[in-house]
């Protein structure tokens, strides 16, 4: 490779190569190259790639958009998962015709095939050449901090140099510029197939207090036929929406009079929420918890001691002013389960020391944010905290992630891999020292290794107490959910001068160790509708049996089947309407029941029930015992019918 090779001349033979990652960073195929740096290409259908083809939509949405209407501003335009965005100060919000217009005029500057140059400015230069653009100006003013005061900022403006994309047509003139960061795609024609797919109000950098701007959303993929895959899944996802099906299963609902992100549930979701309560009960006493139990609100001086306040304090809900006390509502349970601990001398023969509890917390999230059931601001977890000596550390790490493991497979999630976030570079945000976070991130990785799974880095994730693995579930049409965390702490047994007797009489710091098996019951049980589509297995089903009489006649005789179910524990209700049966088996198809047992002439002389699944399949004269032996060894295996 000799100087002044440019990068692209390293992948014309590979058409799917869009831009070069050189010595570790992202570059433009335009990039010139020097001897000894190490290359290698990003395909457009990477992880990479995805963002670099998405960030280029970005552009040429923005470019669309100041072409059809001049006087629209331009804020910032990253990608984000699945697709991207930009965010316009425009006079009139956008209709969904404006929307198609946008759209064309994308695809004219598609078949343009403009090239995307880079070039190095200064903040004066840029902010001369940027004058009509407020929200520009303001970006190079946040230089170095951006990735902090705005979301998506640092695909803009970063802590190293400055610099503009011209986007230069084909006579070599600039078509367009913007203030940008890179790399992009060679040219506009290298974007496949993309769409535009809503507009929405996005307050400038997040902050309410700032003017409301017009917010884009796009998609793009690197094939006309991940579009169209992308675009199926979506409308699956629509389906499978648990805020659509909570109503028509009459699970949950969030009444306005109660606020924002706090849910009700229904006598129906009651009993899926019970059912997962009391399967996390008794197996957090099977793996060796005990049960514990803290109040809601708590003296503020309690999360100061913990380090919660004030690197939590702007989740939390406002103070309440008391007897001379400021009292928060908990965002978190640990704080307290400290104070169990400390309330007596510890010994190591004690250790691990395993406390849980469903502890209900309440977080301020902001209405942006708040999403039915998977974003709440009253949630309850099964938290639970192992207090260990360090040697006990990574035992007790490997025992919870094999807790973890096996609590999703039974909930029917065992497509799933690790996410190792550890602290970042800003060191002022996390508590500890060097060799603490060293030491707890290798005990996480080694245990987190060992289970065979993927593991993912997550660099800058990790808690401001210590680092934490998490599993990322996939559910049913593939979109993955972060679910159970394991976290190891250092700093709160130090905070709460947490103690136990060693063996030689000495006394000795514990280490503490947070995990929630579901993360929150709310989050949980919204992630399991989404992935059964509501279609629950029959152990989880809030009715497993639907008895459906033929004719009035048939009704005391299978009100007698259903009380025989019933003394099985098995859940049944009887369609005594006066609807047609086959209007009541469509009902009990629409409440997704697994298990339908009806009811004539013939099943009455033999003593028997025609047995009918929920997928339409459907045996005739089965005798009641053996119709009931099905029902409960089905919801036995916790399988899914």
């Amino acid at each position: 490779m000799g100087a002044g090779t440019k990068a692209w001349e390293l992948f014309k033979d590979e058409p799917h190569v869009v831009a070069a990652r050189v010595a570790g960073e992202l570059k433009d195929l335009s990039y010139e190259l020097t001897d000894g740096d190490e290359v290698a290409g990003i395909a457009i259908d990477s992880s990479d790639g995805h963002d670099i083809l998405r960030h280029s939509c970005a552009h040429v949405l923005a470019q669309a958009v100041q072409d059809l209407f001049p006087d629209a501003r331009l804020g910032i335009g990253p990608p984000i998962k699945d697709g991207f965005y930009y965010d316009f100060d425009v006079e009139v919000p956008f209709h969904p015709d404006d929307l198609a217009k946008i759209e064309t005029r994308m695809r004219k500057i598609i078949k343009d095939n403009q090239r995307f140059s880079r070039r190095v400015t200064n903040d004066d230069d840029a902010r001369a050449e940027l004058a009509d653009e407020p929200y520009k100006l303001e970006l190079i003013g946040l230089k170095g901090s951006a990735a902090d005061a705005a979301e998506g900022a640092d695909a803009e403006v970063g802590a190293g140099e400055l610099t503009i994309y011209d986007n230069i047509d084909r006579n070599g003139e600039v078509a367009w510029k913007d203030l940008c960061r890179g790399p992009h795609l060679p040219t506009t024609k290298r974007i496949p197939a993309f769409k535009l797919m809503r507009s929405a109000a996005a307050y400038w950098r997040g902050d309410e207090k700032n003017k409301q701007l017009q917010r884009v959303y796009g998609t793009a993929w690197e094939s006309k036929e991940a579009l169209e895959d992308y675009l199926h899944r979506l409308e699956e996802a629509e389906k499978r929406d648990h805020r659509k099906l909570g109503r028509e299963l009459d699970l949950f609902s969030f009444p306005d009079e109660i606020g924002s992100g706090l849910a009700v549930f229904h006598p129906k979701g009651g009993v899926i929420k019970r059912e997962m309560e009391d399967y996390v009960r008794l197996r957090h006493i099977e793996e060796g918890f005990q049960y514990v139990g803290t109040p809601h609100i708590s003296k503020e001086g309690l999360f100061h001691t913990s380090g919660h306040l004030p690197y939590f304090e702007d989740t939390m809900f406002p103070p309440m002013e008391m007897e001379n006390s400021r009292y928060f509502l908990k965002a978190m349970n640990c704080p307290m389960h400290n104070l169990i601990f400390r309330s007596r001398g510890r010994s190591y023969r004690e250790l691990p020391l395993r406390m849980f509890e469903f502890g209900s917390v309440y977080r301020y999230e902001k209405s942006g944010v708040v999403h039915g059931l998977t974003r709440v601001r009253g949630l309850t977890q099964d938290d639970s905290h192992s207090y260990v000596t360090p040697d006990q550390a990574p035992d007790e790490v490997k025992h919870l992630l094999g807790f973890v493991l096996s609590l999703l497979r039974d909930f029917g999630l065992d497509d799933f891999y690790l996410e190792l976030s550890t602290r970042d570079d800003a060191k002022d945000k996390f508590m500890g020292s060097d060799e603490q976070w060293e030491v707890a991130t290798r005990v996480l990785e080694e245990a987190a290794n060992e289970t065979g799974l993927e593991l993912v880095p997550d660099p800058g994730g990790a808690a401001f107490y210590g680092p934490k693995i998490s599993v990322q579930a996939r559910d049913a049409i593939g979109r993955t959910w972060q679910m159970s965390t394991i976290q190891y702490d250092f700093n709160q047994p130090e905070g709460f001068h947490l103690e136990y007797v060693a063996p030689d009489g000495s006394k000795q710091q514990p280490v503490m160790i947070h995990s929630a098996k579901f993360g929150s019951i709310e989050r949980f049980f919204g992630v399991l509708v989404e992935h059964y589509a509501g279609a629950f297995p029959p152990w989880l089903a809030p009715v497993q049996v639907e008895a459906i009489p033929i004719a009035e006649r048939h009704h005391d005789y299978l009100y007698d089947v259903a009380r025989q179910l019933q003394a099985r524990g098995i859940r049944v209700e009887v369609d005594d309407s006066d609807d047609r049966m086959q209007k009541k088996i469509r009902n009990a198809q629409l409440q997704k029941v697994p298990f339908m047992v009806i009811a004539g002439d013939d099943d009455m002389e033999a003593g028997a029930v025609s047995f009918r699944y929920r997928d339409g399949r459907q045996d005739n004269g089965v005798p009641i015992a053996e119709a009931i032996e099905r029902v409960a060894a089905a919801i036995a295996s916790r399988e899914q019918v």
